[in-house]
C-alpha cells in the first residue's frame, strides 16, 4: 500500500515536496511497529508509471511478495533544472557545470539543508503518522543519492546507522567526502553497504571514473578500521533496472 502527500521544506523557502510511503503488506492487520528505510528519488522507487525513465526499483512489489517488515519512505527529487545536483551535493562543485554539463555555474551545496529537512521535519512526521521504530532508521540511495546518504551517515551516525550507497557519485565531492569520513566518529555505525558496477557509463562520467572514485572511498573506510561491505557488480549499469535487481539482497543485509 502506497500513501502519498506533500511536505513543505522550510530549508528551501517552503518549497513543497512529494513524499511516498510504502507500507508492509500486513500493516493494517497488525499492531506492531516497523523500522523505516528513507530513500531519495522517491518517484523511481515503487511503480514504473511514476518513474522518471519508465522503470522503477520495484520496491512496492518487493515488500508485498517478500513480506519484509519494513516501511519505505521515498522523497521525490527536485526535477527543476539541475536542482537534484544541488540538493544531493553536500558541497559546492565549481567544475561540474562547465566541464560536464557545459553550462556555467556552481552546483551542489544544498545537501546539508536537505538532510536537515529529512532529520528534523520528515522523520518526526513519519514517526508520528505511522507505527515506526524511531531508533531503527535506515537510509539508501543511488548515484548522487548514494553521495548524500554517505554524507548523512557521517554527520548523524547515531540516527542513520544502517546505510546503503549504490553506484555512488562520490566524484562530485570526492575530496570533501573523503575528508568527512576521516574525521567522523563512526563507532556507532552498524551496517554500511556500497557498490559500483563495471558498466556504469553515463553520458557525462565513464565507468572507470565511477570505479576509481568508489575504490578510493572504500580505502578511506578501511584505513579508518570501519567494517564496510563493498561489492563490484560485474556488468552493473547506472540504471534503475540494475538497482532493482540487487536492492532486495541489500535490504536484507541492512536489516540482519
Amino acid at each position: 500500500m502506497i500513501q502519498e502527500f506533500k511536505v513543505k521544506i522550510e530549508q528551501f523557502e517552503g518549497l513543497e515536496r512529494q513524499i511516498r510511503v510504502c507500507l508492509p503488506y500486513d500493516y493494517e492487520e497488525k499492531e506492531e511497529s516497523y523500522p523505516v528505510l528513507y530513500m531519495h528519488d522517491g518517484q523511481n522507487l515503487f511503480r514504473d508509471e511514476d518513474a522518471s525513465y519508465g522503470v522503477s526499483w520495484g520496491l512496492a512489489d518487493f515488500l508485498e511478495k517478500s513480506k519484509t517488515p519494513l516501511i519505505i519512505v521515498g522523497i521525490d527529487c527536485n526535477h527543476e533544472g539541475f536542482q537534484r545536483l544541488n540538493e544531493y551535493g553536500p558541497w559546492e562543485n565549481p567544475t561540474v557545470g562547465p566541464e560536464l554539463l557545459k553550462i556555467e555555474g556552481v552546483y551542489g551545496g544544498k545537501g546539508e539543508a536537505y538532510i536537515e529537512f529529512l532529520l528534523h521535519t520528515l522523520k518526526p512526521l513519519i514517526d508520528e503518522k505511522y507505527r515506526t521504530k524511531p531508533e531503527e532508521t535506515l537510509l539508501a540511495g543511488s548515484s548522487m543519492g548514494g553521495l548524500i546518504s554517505t554524507y548523512a551517515m557521517c554527520r548523524y551516525p547515531h540516527v542513520f546507522s544502517r546505510v546503503a550507497s549504490l553506484s555512488s557519485a562520490f566524484w562530485f565531492n570526492q575530496k570533501e567526502i573523503e575528508s568527512l569520513i576521516r574525521k567522523s566518529d563512526l563507532n556507532g555505525l552498524q551496517t554500511f553497504y556500497m557498490d559500483i558496477g563495471t558498466d556504469e557509463d553515463t553520458s557525462k562520467v565513464d565507468a572507470n571514473h565511477y570505479i576509481r572514485s568508489s575504490e578510493t572511498v572504500y580505502e578511506v573506510f578501511k584505513k579508518k578500521g570501519i567494517d564496510v561491505r563493498f561489492d563490484i557488480i560485474e556488468g552493473g549499469k547506472h540504471h534503475e533496472s540494475a538497482w532493482r535487481e540487487r536492492m532486495p539482497e541489500i535490504i536484507h543485509y541492512l536489516m540482519k
